[in-house]
């Protein structure tokens, strides 16, 4: 999926997905150099971190 699905997906702005997921530990996929580089990120890549992400209570 890419940056705007992972998004929506995510219920995040794109900004956040750029500037925060790989801090917090969701490692993108880069095609590309530079500016034109486009990040992807795997579904189950996605999909697992957010149940990670889960509090418990």
């Amino acid at each position: 999926m890419d940056v705007k699905q992972a998004a929506e997906y995510l219920n995040m702005s794109v900004p956040w997905v750029y500037r925060e997921a790989p801090r917090l530990g969701l490692i993108p996929y880069k095609f590309g150099r530079g500016r034109n580089a486009k990040l992807q990120f795997k579904v189950s890549d996605v999909q697992s971190w957010l149940k990670q992400q889960r509090v418990s209570g």
